[in-house]
């Protein structure tokens, strides 16, 4: 029944430093989109067919999570850069890998990763396809 995963919610509780990070750090694109209920001006971070969109804390949009909070994500993502740059380029902004590179298993087999938090201080996961 399920194919893919369009999109999921973040809350953040700084939405500037989250938008910094996700784009600056990760590459993604910022989209300005309206949407919600009622229909208000609303931010995403695109990447690949996928989107991350945001909720600020205590302005979430209808309908939302039933404890919506920042910090609560675990997120794994796919570079699509080899491992070594994408350790570059976090160390090239100054962004703290807490943990890796270590193997583990993602939804296609081994993959290789490190972990940084982001500034809501949910654990994202960047990976690669291991060899």
């Amino acid at each position: 029944m399920i194919d893919h995963l369009d999109h999921l919610v973040l809350t953040t509780a700084r939405p500037d430093a989250c938008i910094d990070f996700y784009t600056r750090v990760l590459g993604m694109q910022l989209e300005r989109f309206v949407g919600g209920t009622p229909p208000v001006q609303r931010r995403a971070l695109k990447f690949g067919n996928q989107k991350i969109n945001l909720h600020v804390q205590g302005a979430e949009f209808e309908p939302k999570a039933h404890l919506p909070v920042p910090g609560a994500l675990d997120l794994c993502f796919i570079a699509d850069i080899p491992l070594d740059q994408v350790i570059a380029q976090l160390a090239n902004h100054g962004w703290p890998i807490v943990e890796g590179p270590v193997q583990r298993t993602g939804a296609t087999g081994k993959i290789m990763s490190v972990y940084v938090r982001d500034p809501d201080f949910n654990l994202i996961e960047i990976s690669v396809l291991a060899q």
